[in-house]
């Protein structure tokens, strides 16, 4: 794709906006750019591209669209933003920054992952992987690591492992990764997307232009992508952690089997992996079919897999006080997130839940929570929503806090020796704060702040 002298108009800064823009810098492009906070308020990004020369418009989208001949939308901004509409109005072509990426790649090798949850895991795990195997590898994207800038020098042989949101997916076009990734679908940003089938559509894209030179990893035990196999029209890996498949990934007799239709290889047993809980054994499965679909030695799976211990946020062991165990999982920002986070600690658990409101319902949540949670601690716009919920459903042992710290306070005089509390609230973050990552550590402050 020839950029050189369009004017290509960024919506958004952050990470992503400032991939994007230090990018196409290097391609030639007339650069504007529209967030919707004030110059105030972004002082510190634009301080990172101040040498670079940029028409803005912050705090203001009376944008004159004459002349834009392409958008590229960070994935914060929803369709439905005026903005957004006005630019697809006018005939603009409007994409993701994976999008872009793809168009303006050097490499082929381009490992798309995605899925209501799970995603980040995988990716760092498959980055792993794909380093120990000595290849040059790049792990980006929904991560919080921008592609473009990266994507943009890569050479031939490079390797892009790509967290890849529907977000992202819902701007794509051409984007056909060499591998493409899904590890479950279930109902989430239902307000972004405006509805489930949506939300469904773009994840969808991470396969819709992939052809027999390609590959597709995929859960079998997922009801719906289940449902898609036959519609699939590249190579498909499947993996599962319930079926024995006639070729695939799979647990038998607690052992990792890879099967190829012809021959069983015994890859290693369940007990030498050292992340917990069965959703992430099923990322384990993803990231070795990944490895295998690009040719990777499975000596060099296997040690990764027995090495490699899990991701900040993401059931994260934090401390022990007074025999109560903390785990943080700040990245559980649905109920399907947190449910697995519930299933995989052990009883009793005195739960931290509740955030930002996505339009989630929380009953199959709250069902799970039953006989697990001795205790349920709310905070955040949604926890009378939960707690209407909960009481629906007999639980009665509610607690509703203001902030993170006398969530932990109350968790820790609640606990007794041998309980798990765990942060998994079920819910986004933007209400009390920036991103989960910031909740995730004012949760492991106030813990490591508690007196034993």
């Amino acid at each position: 794709m020839i950029l050189k002298d369009k004017r290509v108009l960024v919506l958004g800064l952050g990470i992503s906006g400032l991939s994007i823009i230090k990018a196409i810098n290097k391609l030639g492009v007339d650069i504007v750019v529209y967030d919707a906070k004030s110059e105030e308020e972004l002082k510190e990004l634009l301080q990172q591209i101040k040498d670079i020369k940029i028409e803005y418009y912050l705090g203001n989208d009376e944008i004159k669209l004459e002349g834009i001949d392409l958008a590229v939308k960070s994935p914060g901004i929803p369709p439905y933003d005026p903005l957004v509409k006005r630019i697809i109005d006018e005939n603009i072509e409007v994409v993701s920054d994976i999008e872009l990426a793809y168009r303006i790649s050097p490499t082929q090798n381009i490992i798309s992952i995605t899925g209501t949850n799970g995603k980040t895991t995988t990716t760092m795990l498959t980055g792993e992987i794909f380093k120990k195997a000595k290849l040059n590898t790049y792990v980006v994207g929904n991560i919080g690591v921008g592609i473009l800038d990266k994507i943009i020098d890569a050479k031939k042989d490079d390797a892009f492992i790509v967290e890849t949101s529907s977000f992202q997916l819902e701007y794509t076009k051409y984007f056909k990764p060499k591998v493409s990734t899904i590890l479950n679908i279930t109902p989430d940003h239902i307000d972004w997307h405006g509805s489930y089938e949506n939300y469904k559509r773009a994840k969808l894209k991470a396969v819709k232009n992939l052809n027999y030179e390609d590959f597709v990893v995929l859960n079998y035990d997922d009801i719906y992508l289940k449902s898609i196999i036959n519609d699939i029209k590249s190579n498909v890996i499947l993996f599962s952690t319930n079926n024995l498949l006639d070729k695939g990934i799979y647990i038998e007799k607690e052992n990792i089997i890879i099967n190829n239709g012809i021959d069983k290889t015994k890859l290693m047993s369940i007990e030498d992996i050292k992340l917990i809980g069965k959703h992430n054994l099923e990322n384990a499965l993803a990231s070795v079919g990944i490895a295998l679909a690009m040719g990777i030695d499975i000596d060099i799976i296997r040690k990764t897999l027995s090495s490699f211990e899990g991701v900040e946020h993401r059931l994260e062991f934090v401390s022990r006080k007074n025999g109560i165990n903390f785990y943080n999982d700040s990245k559980g920002t649905n109920p399907d997130a947190s449910i697995k986070a519930i299933e995989a600690i052990e009883k009793p658990i005195i739960l931290i839940a509740g955030g930002y409101d996505k339009g989630s319902l929380f009953d199959e949540f709250i069902k799970v929570c039953k006989g697990k949670v001795k205790a349920l601690i709310l905070l955040g716009h949604t926890k009378r929503k939960i707690e209407e919920t909960a009481i629906r459903y007999g639980i009665d042992n509610i607690h509703l806090v203001e902030n993170m710290k006398d969530a932990v306070d109350l968790a820790y005089k609640l606990g007794i020796r041998g309980d798990n509390v765990l942060l998994s609230p079920a819910c986004a973050s933007w209400d009390m704060y920036k991103n989960f990552e910031e909740r995730g550590c004012d949760f492991k402050t106030n813990v490591h702040q508690l007196m034993e």
